[in-house]
């Protein structure tokens, strides 16, 4: 794994805990965070760089990094993409969408009568109502 002692110790006791019995060992990394040796049965083993070991080491511990780091970009992708409207109870992609297509901004759902609203295919009355008074709290 490419946590060091205290990971590979936590690791172990998760499954101990779920019986299962396999070996882990941990990356120790030196003060520039790169890999410098191996810890496994609570002894660090060190390695040599130029082997061929170190450079398959290295090359999974990159894939994970890059897995990892591919993860939180599409976490905060999928954030930057919420509207206001995410927050309305009803209102899921589809009827987003359509609202999005009929009115062409948030101000402009926000600045829409109940009537206007209902004129959307896709938005019946009660979520007509639910997407104004969301917008105009002050009139419920």
């Amino acid at each position: 794994m490419d946590g060091g002692r205290g990971q590979v110790n936590i690791c172990l006791q998760v499954l101990d805990e779920l019986g299962i019995k396999i070996p882990v060992c941990g990356m120790v990394k030196d003060d520039n965070h790169r890999t410098r040796g191996l810890y496994f049965n609570n002894v660090e083993l060190p390695i040599d760089t130029r082997s061929e070991g170190f450079k398959l080491i290295t090359r999974i511990q990159d894939e994970a990094h890059r897995f990892a780091i591919e993860y939180h970009r599409s976490l905060r992708s999928k954030s930057q993409v919420k509207s206001s409207l995410d927050d309305i109870p009803g209102i899921g992609p589809a009827r987003r969408k359509a609202l999005m297509k009929s009115f062409k901004s948030i101000e402009d759902i926000r600045n829409a009568s109940v009537e206007e609203l209902c004129k959307v295919p896709e938005i019946p009355e009660n979520t007509a109502r639910q997407i104004y008074d969301f917008f105009h709290p002050e009139n419920v």
